[in-house]
């Protein structure tokens, strides 16, 4: 893969598969990184968010397209 940028902020595990999913679908590439850590028992995830979602640059616009109509936002946490 192409080298990656942060796309977007994931707010939990659901909402991350889902857009897994979708973007399998397409084929589009992309790596979903989790703020979990194990010894501080997710504390990060409560000041960062659940995940993000990196992507080569190229994807942007598709895939904050399909996060806006999978969520119905106007705007993606960036």
């Amino acid at each position: 893969m192409e080298r990656t940028v942060h796309i977007l902020t994931l707010n939990n595990p659901v909402e991350a598969n889902l857009l897994d999913g979708l973007l399998n679908e397409r084929g589009i590439p992309h790596i979903i990184k989790s703020h979990h850590d194990s010894a501080y028992d997710g504390l990060f995830q409560v000041q960062t968010g659940w995940g993000q979602l990196d992507a080569p640059e190229e994807y942007r616009e598709i895939i904050l397209k399909i996060y806006n109509e999978m969520t119905w936002e106007q705007e993606p946490i960036v």
